[in-house]
């Protein structure tokens, strides 16, 4: 930290100060309540203003798709241009022109090349619309293609075997068999998907048949494959009447003189040539199309690419035909301007369960994809509908709808992840009591049905997954705690906290059992996350969800048996000390952790727990804080801890430098808030004086701190004989004390962020030299201390003032000011300074 001083006299202190460390000095983790928690230390480790580097550039794999679409579109319109002007040719010039001049065998030609042109012109105009159908249901060939021939073909050929012959009827059981067993992942998916599909008031188009008693030949989802091969077999036979008359140049013979019949043959030649060039171009585009559909497997790495897994195929099938579509029926360049994201948010705020479940699965994907995960979730975050939609499908409770309700579970998840995100998450009218409905058990809930006559859901499908959602809905919400403000929505939402309270139960079972599934100690550890977050909120807010969160009866008993029985789990037990530690800045809670028997108990167990991991040090560190935290202000609490016959151990604790920060708190506190009726217990307390004084003078920050504040009452705890008794047996002379003390104030001529006590700890321990020894006050006045407190009195603020701070807001304001302190001080230096004195 940099302290500056400006003209007035008045300090400013700058919150990037470095701690004051020695080598062999203990750290202690910096998100404690005895000093103020600024932006530069906020939850989980992240600051308010730290931007990640931006990813680099990757190229979207749906361009490869696009572009193949403009290709294949502009093949397509050039087919159907020529094909325009060949049909006008033919109707205006030749039928209309020669038709009685026509030789017959002409005649039929154009007229079967017109019929069959017109068939395909027709069958294109309709197909894209079919096939848009059959991508919801067909899973092997979405896409028509030689491949859904052959596959067609190989099961007609299988069932004509299976009616001639027994024998063939049974290699063919086995070979289906041998199918069935290799069929894709993605054909068993959608199978299952619409086995799971509820029923509905409509139709779905893909199994819809057009004509009554037409069997699966007028299913709409088969109509593309007749389509398709209807302009096939009417390109190849354009080609093939056009070559024949091309070749043969058999148009008729011309008399001499007949007018009607002179340009005959020219504007037959250029029809025949106008069908086989359209023809042509389409054919080149088939083949095109099946180079890169069939050999190159575009459709296949374009959603290896995407990371869409094998049910992805279906929305690659889906977002090609919606690029292609719009590349014939507009500009060719329309195409372009389509992203897989913003094709799957649309495809989200769709009515289509199948088109929701196809958005959700792209965007689900493409939001935990490394790659692609940042642009999705900004192109999320800044679509409102989008955000509104996904929020209202956490509460879609069918089980036919839960991999649509999962998807949309962990989307909000990675967008609650960014604040502005959170914000908008947050802010939409019902969003907490929807997250709140992902915090759902497999029991029946026991509330009636609704007054209006609406059936009440019963979550009782073995198979739903239960322990997934509220995993996720504590995750979200863990991440929405990270604001002010969210936590104030969390802790007014109905019933919520007291489902969060729920999830922290863990029984011994729980606890000590391996077996356990990982879904069921997550949850209770992300519980436990969300109650921290709740519970350290600052200002107001946080006061109010303090007193929620302790009011509820099952909050501290069910810390309190994660405290006694999870050894094996010390990040659980970390968690519940530190909700301990947040909940005790209130007094009424203080009272309620310390009446709710065993948890003091428990906590000085975990505190002297030895033999520890590394794992466990920290649940060490935290558990004497909450002690000390408990025995604040607390006079009650403080007789729990002596009740306990722990003051020799904490006077051990002073000596081992994991414990010691912690243990001399604790000590203070006792010697501050115990009483005069507890005084037998805490004399020997004195017995720390040298280690005490070591620290003193060997030690700085916050062990300094935490020693030079213990001595200034453990000594109090000494008569004048026993304090010169000390100091001679110890080896230490109050002279030098005097001159560290002075030390002390000099070199922290500011109040300092990470040790907001020590100037105040300082004067009250030179107060009680002085009082103690009138030779002190000598010492100090020549030692320069009057100058060192006026120097005080002119930095003193508001850093000073308080005992434990949430956040950079103070709490507990201490009794005495520091202003009173000084006043002391410079008091008895100049009503003793005459005084004789001696060395």
């Amino acid at each position: 930290m940099k302290v500056k001083n400006s003209a007035e006299g008045q300090s400013s202190i700058h919150l990037d100060i470095p701690r004051i460390q020695k080598k062999n000095e203990t750290i202690i983790p910096p998100t404690t309540i005895f000093e103020p928690q600024t932006s530069a230390h906020r939850r989980d480790g992240r600051s308010g203003n730290s931007v990640s580097p931006a990813p680099p550039a990757v190229p979207a794999p749906e361009k490869k798709l696009t572009l193949f679409a403009l290709r294949l579109a502009v093949l397509e319109k050039a087919a159907t241009g020529l094909g325009a002007l060949g049909f006008i040719w033919a109707t205006v010039v030749l039928l209309g022109g020669f038709a009685i001049a026509l030789e017959k065998t002409d005649f039929w030609f154009v007229t079967i090349i017109l019929v069959i042109e017109g068939a395909r012109i027709f069958s294109r105009s309709h197909e894209l619309e079919w096939q848009h159908q059959s991508t919801w249901s067909i899973a092997d060939a979405g896409v028509s293609s030689f491949r859904a021939l052959r596959s067609s073909s190989r099961a007609l050929v299988e069932s004509v075997k299976n009616v001639l012959s027994p024998v063939s009827s049974a290699m063919g059981k086995q070979s289906q068999h041998s199918r069935e067993i290799s069929e894709t992942t993605d054909a068993k998916n959608i199978r299952e998907q619409k086995k799971k599909t509820k029923h509905t008031r409509i139709w779905t188009p893909s199994e819809v048949s057009i004509l009554p008693y037409g069997g699966w030949v007028f299913l709409s989802r088969n109509i593309s494959k007749i389509l398709y091969w209807l302009q096939l077999l009417s390109a190849i036979a354009c080609v093939v009447l056009s070559l024949m008359k091309l070749i043969k140049h058999n148009y008729g013979e011309v008399a001499k003189g007949d007018p009607d019949k002179r340009n005959r043959k020219g504007a037959l030649i250029l029809f025949y040539a106008l069908a086989l060039a359209e023809a042509l171009v389409f054919l080149t585009e088939k083949v095109y199309w099946e180079w890169n559909i069939v050999i190159c497997k575009l459709l296949e790495g374009v959603n290896k690419e995407c990371n869409l897994g094998a049910s992805g195929m279906i929305s690659t099938r889906r977002f090609f035909y919606d690029s292609y579509s719009r590349c014939l029926n507009g500009s060719i360049f329309d195409g372009l301007g389509m992203d897989m994201v913003t094709f799957a948010m649309d495809l989200l705020r769709s009515n289509s369960p199948d088109e929701q479940l196809i958005g959700a699965r792209i965007l689900h994907r493409f939001s935990r994809t490394e790659q692609f995960s940042g642009d999705t979730l900004q192109k999320i975050g800044t679509s409102l509908p989008v955000i509104e939609r996904l929020v209202e499908m956490l509460n879609w409770k069918q089980p036919q709808e839960e991999e649509i309700r999962l998807a949309a579970a962990e989307i909000v998840s990675k967008l609650a992840g960014k604040k502005q995100n959170s914000l908008r998450v947050a802010g939409i009218p019902g969003a907490m009591e929807t997250i709140s409905s992902l915090l759902q058990t497999n029991r029946s809930p026991s509330s009636t049905a609704d007054a209006i006559g609406e059936k009440k859901i019963i979550f009782d499908h073995e198979d739903y997954g239960y322990w997934t959602f509220n995993n996720l809905g504590l995750l979200i919400l863990k991440k929405l705690a990270r604001d002010h403000d969210n936590c104030g929505k969390i802790g007014n939402t109905r019933g919520l906290l007291s489902k969060i309270i729920d999830f922290t139960h863990a029984d011994e079972r729980i606890l000590k059992d391996s077996t356990v599934t990982t879904s069921q100690v997550l949850t209770v550890k992300r519980s436990l996350q969300v109650m921290k977050m709740l519970a350290s909120t600052t200002g107001t807010t946080g006061k109010i969800l303090r007193r929620d969160l302790s009011e509820r009866v099952f909050t501290i008993s069910n810390i309190r048996d994660i405290l006694r029985y999870g050894e094996e789990r010390p990040e659980l037990q970390k968690l519940g000390i530190q909700i301990l530690n947040s909940l005790a800045q209130d007094d009424d809670a203080t009272e309620r952790i310390g009446g709710t028997g065993g948890v003091v108990k428990e906590l000085i167990k975990i505190f002297f727990q030895q033999g520890v991991l590394n794992d466990q040090r920290d649940v060490r560190i935290v558990a004497g804080e909450a002690l000390a935290m408990l025995a604040f202000e607390s006079k009650s609490n403080c007789h729990r801890i002596l009740k306990l016959n722990v003051v020799e151990r904490l006077l051990e604790a002073l000596e081992i430098p994991l414990l010691h920060v912690n243990a001399g708190r604790i000590l203070r506190n006792l010697c501050t808030y115990s009483g005069p009726e507890s005084f037998n217990q805490l004399r020997g307390v004195t017995a720390a004086a040298p280690t005490v004084l070591k620290a003193i003078f060997s030690s700085e920050g916050k062990l300094q701190e935490v020693m030079v504040g213990l001595a200034a009452h453990a000594f109090k705890f000494m008569t004048a004989e026993e304090s010169t008794s000390l100091f001679e047996r110890t080896g230490f002379r109050e002279a030098e004390l005097a001159c560290a003390l002075v030390e002390i104030l000099r070199s922290y001529r500011n109040p300092h962020i990470k040790v907001p006590r020590m100037r105040r700890f300082a004067i009250e321990l030179a107060i009680w030299m002085m009082r103690e020894n009138s030779i002190n006050v000598r010492r100090f006045r020549d030692l320069g201390m009057e100058e060192e407190l006026e120097g005080v009195l002119d930095t003193t603020s508001e850093l000073e003032s308080f005992n434990i701070f949430s956040g950079t807001i103070g709490l507990s304001r201490h009794s005495t000011t520091i202003q009173s302190l000084v006043e002391t001080a410079l008091m008895l230096l100049k009503n003793r300074f005459e005084q004789p004195i001696g060395y």
